[in-house]
């Protein structure tokens, strides 16, 4: 099975190495960062508004794909891979939902991303919520 991925543009925060990088997103306090969408993806953001939450997927370049069980250090227990944010995963996409504080030019400005600068974009999706119901 073979798949492809188009990156639609970058996205710049101030995190130039992982270990300047939070743990997670931080969208009430976080850095202003940049989602620079390219000439041809522009027209995509149609009917999105300062305000929206969406959901930004992004690629975690030169990530570990082989490692299933990960540890920072004897103090903290070894966790599984899916259970961690972490950048080293078999496929190393990264996922946020913040909300949009403006779109100006092919550009979509949130806060608080947790990836380094220059990260390839792979999508843009509106942020959905639901309640579970409790009849379930």
């Amino acid at each position: 099975m073979a798949a492809e991925l188009k990156f639609i543009g970058r996205i710049t925060t101030p995190y130039h190495s992982v270990s300047e990088c939070p743990n997670n997103i931080q969208p009430d306090n976080g850095p202003i960062c940049e989602i620079i969408l390219g000439d041809i993806y522009q027209q995509g953001l149609l009917g999105l508004n300062g305000g929206d939450h969406i959901l930004i997927l992004y690629w975690l370049e030169g990530a570990n794909r082989d490692e299933l069980l990960q540890g920072r250090n004897d103090e903290t227990p070894t966790k599984g891979t899916f259970a961690l944010r972490s950048p080293h995963r078999p496929n190393p996409i990264g996922a946020a939902v913040l909300p949009i504080e403006k779109i100006e030019n092919g550009t979509v400005t949130v806060r608080g991303l947790d990836c380094l600068n220059n990260t390839p974009l792979l999508d843009i999706k509106p942020a959905i919520y639901r309640e579970l119901s409790e009849n379930k």
